[in-house]
């Protein structure tokens, strides 16, 4: 009995030994920063839903922060850090550069719950798939988003014009100079959308309609996020590659704005990786799976996104956000609904992203006047 007692308590000290060095180290870091090409209203809304999460959940107050950087600088300054980065989590743009960035082991792989990680499928869209996360584990989506066309409705009455509904209308000659865009050196949605044109037609008949559309070009915008505002303005009557959420804030913000989704718009998954030497990896993964959890969806749902999973449906009250993207979108409450038609192929995007870029550089942006 006595040798017994003397086990019982050499198991205690040791559980509560153990317990103790739990207790100091909590669950999560305390501090979380990405780079994302992501709108402001979008990735600080998702931040601070997650920092009040982690204060509910573990009381770990986390210091989040972001640098907004369009996807190819984002992307240059993660193969610049040479796995010694300053932020956590890449999140944004086209898969194809999270493939590249794994192939260069600049990224850990994600490692999520696995219930987390089988919610969302594995792909959509026919008859090429779009993948939603990465089959080796590197990144994973956390909401759909839809690549379409704004335009000014009363704007595009004057030009005398019907509204536009596919890609083909944007070369109207009555919109000559009325089209706005983002090169796409500049802008992930621009590359993706000019890979679709390229799918659609071929190498060469898709330049020529680029080559058009430049033409019916106005301006060229610094960044993809200011497509939708010039339109929204009055400045221009349409605008080309334009994010659904993006859109979504000039509407909410009052201005006369239409968006829709051309057959074959792309629809990206807004794919998240964690940094390879990331300083706060335990915060990464929490953060992702609380977006992808019912709470962290919802944020996406009221600012004009998709769910990446087929369990969630954009809905709310009457009049609320949520209710108002569903109808500034044509009805659409889940992607996983309706037939999503994709022609982008992500293994030869990879392979053309460089030469699409030069070829834009010397086949319009060499060339192009404003009209």
């Amino acid at each position: 009995m006595k040798r017994f007692g003397v086990l019982a308590l050499a198991l205690l000290l040791a559980a509560s030994t153990s317990g103790a060095a739990l207790g100091q180290a909590p669950p999560i870091e305390s501090e979380l920063a990405m780079i994302t090409p992501v709108s402001k209203s979008i990735h600080d809304a998702a931040l601070k839903a997650f920092a009040d999460y982690a204060k509910e959940k573990w009381n770990v107050t986390v210091k989040v922060s972001a640098i907004p950087a369009g996807t190819p600088v984002a992307y240059g300054r993660i193969v610049e850090w040479k796995g010694r980065p300053e932020v956590d989590i890449f999140w944004g743009g086209e898969s194809a550069l999270f493939e590249k960035l794994a192939e260069q082991k600049l990224l850990q792989k994600v490692e999520i719950a696995r219930e987390a990680w089988d919610s969302i499928p594995a792909s959509i869209g026919t008859p090429r798939a779009i993948p939603l996360k990465d089959k080796n584990g590197y990144w994973v989506g956390t909401a759909l988003e839809p690549y379409g066309l704004v335009y000014h409705p009363k704007k595009i009455q004057r030009l005398g014009i019907a509204e536009p509904r596919e890609w083909d209308d944007l070369l109207n000659p009555k919109l000559k100079g009325e089209v706005a865009q983002c090169a796409p050196t500049r802008s992930s949605s621009s590359n993706a959308t000019y890979e679709v044109i390229l799918s659609m037609h071929g190498e060469d008949k898709g330049w020529e309609w680029l080559r058009k559309l430049a033409l019916n070009t106005g301006h060229f915008t610094a960044r993809s996020r200011d497509v939708p505002t010039v339109v929204a303005k009055g400045e221009f009557g349409a605008g080309f590659a334009v994010p659904s959420y993006m859109a979504f804030e000039e509407k909410l913000a009052g201005f006369d704005l239409k968006f829709v989704a051309p057959k074959n718009a792309f629809v990206t998954p807004e794919p998240m990786a964690i940094l390879a030497g990331a300083r706060n990896p335990r915060t990464a993964r929490a953060f992702i799976e609380f977006l992808l959890s019912e709470r962290g969806q919802k944020v996406f749902m009221e600012r004009g996104l998709f769910p990446i999973t087929p369990k969630y449906k954009v809905q709310g009250p009457p009049g609320s956000p949520a209710e108002l993207a569903v109808e500034f979108t044509g009805g659409v409450r889940s992607y996983f609904e309706r037939e999503v038609s994709n022609v982008y192929d992500d293994a030869v995007a990879q392979k053309r992203s460089d030469a699409l870029k030069q070829k834009f550089r010397t086949d319009i942006e060499a060339t192009w006047k404003k009209p």
